[in-house]
């Protein structure tokens, strides 16, 4: 953070230094939880603390509503200038200094919204798998070098699967090239305000070299993909920040969401991944999209597999959750033959129509679709019918049948047409709180501590204490460099510190520790180069 701040004074977006003050992250201390919170809250934001990666969807809709996830691992020693997962460092050194900005901070809301209803397909979920196994293993200091080669090569086998490009794909390259990694400003003098920069103190510094390209971002930056394990090829550099809402702007108006329809539900099938269609009537259906049948480009009926949920505005309807729809839901849309749309009745008209409760009933539908069974309620809601539930029930398309009375009650939902597919279930707390769902969400790793050695702890712990209370003991650092010496020669860490606390004595064992500590700073590596900006900052 010492080097950071002194560079990124000139390297970075001008609200980066004032951003890390009034958003509680010092030099001194790892940044508190809920002393961020408090402060994130002057900007109408919030912070919650995370084990690690969490699902891009659940991440995004923590976002647009305006809360920031904080991973609260902190990187170990071994991955000081980067670390391959997510830790406290990045996140609230690196996301939340540029949130002080309100332009910036209305982009991360406003992208949060969109990419929270981007479509995202079930290879995109094994690939955050396979990236979140091996950040873990490469930030665990026990892991040996095999469990690490077959942490890559699942990688890469999951990489190699991918079939398509997803719309949460083409999203997350919108948000790897502006909020990880992108410049703002003038092309030929850009600043940094992208958090993997921030909180790389190698990259950021090789980034504004000609080796990297500079391009100026447009809708264009879909194109390219990313490596999370290497340094980037080039960078996209925006004007400014409120001059990114037109290329969401430009993306979301062809996102299935817009869209709806037949090319809506194409798509969610097509993922294989828990999606959301939403009919005229506002109710939405949530879950596996498995298949359609359709009528001159229009969507008749919609059959989902597994565990389903039933919302309006974004609520789960009572009783109508997975326990209830855990093997599936379908249901025909449209108007019935003779023009009603049963979904713009309230309960007394469907009753004066004669469709009434516990009487036995006939629906045909314009589509040729026949729903026959006996009436056993109906949910209303603001003054119209969203579900009729059925008993003895038979739903037949011509001579396909669809449902049949032996698989229990047929709850169907009212609706004319499709106006939106989403990716995700429409309320995402209640879906998952499935005990089957949440173990399929619980992928966090007990990271191992980096260093267990008691000895060595003691000694950062006594140099620690000496900062805190700002009195030298110059014996005592003597005594421990000495320590240092003969039981840690590897060690440079702890060396630094005692040198910078007694870097002002013309003492000759101070002389010999800064020799030392440039001895580990020979070499090109970003290691070496941040012991070399440490030592010129002393």
């Amino acid at each position: 953070m010492r080097i950071n701040k002194n560079y990124f004074s000139e390297a970075a977006h001008p609200k980066y230094l004032e951003g890390l003050s009034k958003t509680g992250v010092t030099i001194e201390s790892i940044p508190n939880i809920e002393t961020m919170n408090r402060k994130m809250n002057k900007f109408g934001w919030k912070v919650v603390g995370v084990k690690g990666f969490i699902p891009p969807l659940i991440f995004m809709d923590f976002q647009s509503k305006g809360i920031l996830p904080i991973a609260c691992d902190m990187r170990s020693l071994e991955h000081l200038t980067y670390t391959p997962a997510p830790d406290i460092v990045h996140e609230a050194a690196g996301h939340s200094p540029m949130i002080v900005d309100s332009d910036y901070a209305k982009y991360l809301k406003y992208y949060g919204k969109i990419a929270r209803k981007a479509i995202s397909s079930s290879e995109d979920y094994d690939l955050y798998v396979a990236i979140r196994e091996l950040s873990d293993i490469k930030e665990n200091p026990k892991s040996t070098v095999d469990e690490i080669t077959k942490s890559e090569d699942k990688l890469k086998k999951a990489i190699d699967s991918i079939s398509y490009i997803s719309e949460a794909a083409y999203l997350s390259r919108i948000h790897w090239w502006t909020v990880e990694y992108g410049l703002v400003g003038d092309i030929y003098n850009p600043k940094i305000y992208g958090a993997g920069l921030l909180s790389s103190i190698g990259e950021s510094e090789n980034c504004l070299t000609d080796k990297v390209e500079k391009i100026p971002i447009s809708i264009d930056c879909i194109s390219y993909p990313y490596d999370i394990t290497e340094q980037q090829p080039q960078l996209f550099i925006t004007k400014d920040f409120s001059s990114l809402f037109s290329i969401l702007d430009e993306i979301s108006s062809k996102m299935a969401y817009k869209v709806g329809g037949l090319e809506g539900i194409n798509k969610a099938i097509e993922s294989k991944n828990i999606c959301t269609l939403k009919l005229d009537s506002d109710i939405q259906i949530s879950g596996i999209i498995s298949k359609s049948i359709n009528l001159n480009n229009l969507v008749i009926y919609v059959q989902l597999d597994g565990p389903t949920q039933i919302s309006y505005d974004n609520n789960q309807i009572e009783n109508h959750g997975i326990n209830r729809h855990m093997d599936g839901f379908g249901s025909p849309i449209g108007a019935l033959k003779n023009g009603i749309k049963i979904n713009q009745l309230n309960g007394q008209e469907l009753l004066d129509l004669g469709y009434g409760i516990d009487e036995y009933t006939e629906l045909e539908f314009n589509s040729g679709i026949i729903v026959k069974g006996t009436i056993k309620t109906i949910f209303e809601c603001d003054g119209l019918v969203k579900i009729i539930t059925f008993i003895d029930c038979t739903v037949k398309h011509n001579d396909q049948i669809l449902f049949e009375p032996s698989w229990g009650e047929y709850d169907m939902v009212c609706g004319y047409e499709i106006n939106s597919v989403f990716g995700g279930p429409a309320d995402i707390e209640r879906y998952f709180k499935s005990k089957r769902k949440a173990q399929a969400l619980n992928l966090n790793k007990n990271i191992a501590a980096s260093n267990t050695d008691k000895d060595l702890n003691e000694i950062y712990s006594k140099i620690r204490k000496i900062r805190q209370e700002k009195k030298t003991d110059i014996q005592l650092l003597r005594k421990l460099v000495d320590k240092l010496s003969t039981d840690y020669p590897d060690d440079w860490l702890a060396n630094l510190e005692i040198y910078e606390l007694m870097n002002n004595e013309d003492i000759p064992w101070v002389h010999d520790l800064r020799r030392k500590i440039e001895s580990k700073s020979l070499g090109q590596t970003d290691l070496a180069k941040a012991i070399q900006k440490s030592l010129l900052l002393i």
